[in-house]
């Protein structure tokens, strides 16, 4: 992991990175794309350190999002222009990489061809309206299962904080003229090398951090076995490998990482129900959940996408479920 020139008892957002001369470019989508459903997917909450919005795009706005690419990490900024077309500026030494991924980034490289919103009223109805979603990718598949991780069997809220702790403690200032202090995640040994006691400090629960330290210590060979694959099941063989990953997680990371339009996040506490009360108008579980979005096989993840982008959710029973917070133990 690359120094962030932090001396001991120095917060990481109180240095300043230098602002180098950035890499621009112009992406013009084939097709209309929305471009902030497909890359807003990729943020990990309110205050995720590696992305933040000034704006909704295609209302003025401008996304930032940073990430450690193969080649170092890179700050990306995206603005949408009146016709569709996206004006993007990178900085740092990954900004090549994130410029060539930037139409991944934004869906280019999903396509419906073969999705029959017919078969499904509602759906039909949904995609009239949005027929510019898209699935984007990162193709960082690290990161992606990182996140996942995190996110397994605790609240958003606590997945999120714990991610942003980690990430601003250990993770790597964003290059460029960010509006706010940005980071990129730490590399693959960088997560490997995080102690105890951080995880401890930042609320992941210890199940969670300790599969993500002994995945990192696969992580190239499961990084590179993931890439090889080319269906979503040999991907999930490849991840449910890990101790610790089961198949919601191996989901998350398709969807993340390689934008798979099928995936579906089996065992989420709250998926199966809204599924189920958007198709029929009632909950369902997992199962019925699958037997819905059969009609769909190839695509069951962006009709989840469609519901979602439609609205149309279940209104809220009761309080939110309490996060449990073991950090007093």
């Amino acid at each position: 992991m690359r120094s962030t020139g932090v001396r001991t008892g120095q917060a990481p957002h109180e240095l300043t990175a230098p602002v180098e001369r950035a890499l621009e470019s112009d992406y013009r989508p084939a097709r209309p794309v929305d471009i902030g459903r497909a890359v807003s997917a990729q943020r990990h909450g309110s205050n995720d350190p590696t992305f933040f919005a000034t704006a909704p795009l295609g209302a003025g706005g401008v996304v930032w999002r940073v990430s450690r690419t193969p080649l170092g990490v890179a700050t990306l900024a995206l603005r949408q222009r009146a016709g569709g077309s996206i004006r993007a500026a990178a900085w740092g030494p990954g900004a090549p990489w994130a410029l060539d991924q930037l139409p991944a980034l934004c869906g280019a490289h999903d396509d419906p061809d073969g999705f029959d919103a017919s078969r499904h009223p509602s759906v039909a109805e949904w995609h009239r309206r949005h027929p510019d979603l898209r699935i984007g990718r990162t193709d960082l598949v690290f990161d992606a299962l990182v996140s996942a991780i995190m996110e397994q069997k605790v609240t958003s809220m606590q997945a999120f904080s714990a991610w942003r702790s980690i990430v601003t403690w250990y993770g790597e200032r964003a290059p460029g003229p960010t509006p706010r202090p940005m980071f990129a995640p730490p590399d693959i040994e960088g997560w490997r090398h995080v102690p105890s006691w951080a995880w401890h400090r930042a609320g992941l629960e210890p199940p969670q951090s300790r599969t993500i330290v002994e995945s990192a210590r696969r992580g190239t060979a499961i990084v590179r076995a993931a890439t090889a694959a080319t269906d979503g099941e040999s991907r999930d063989r490849v991840f449910i490998s890990l101790r610790g990953v089961g198949i919601w997680t191996s989901a998350e990371t398709r969807i993340r990482a390689f934008g798979d339009p099928d995936a579906v996040s089996t065992g989420d506490y709250h998926l199966a129900h809204q599924v189920g009360f958007a198709l029929t108008g009632h909950r369902t579980d997992d199962d019925g959940m699958l037997e819905l979005l059969e009609p769909f096989a190839g695509h069951r993840q962006r009709v989840i996408r469609l519901i979602y982008a439609g609205s149309s959710l279940e209104p809220r029973r009761g309080p939110r479920l309490s996060p449990e917070d073991h950090r007093d133990r």
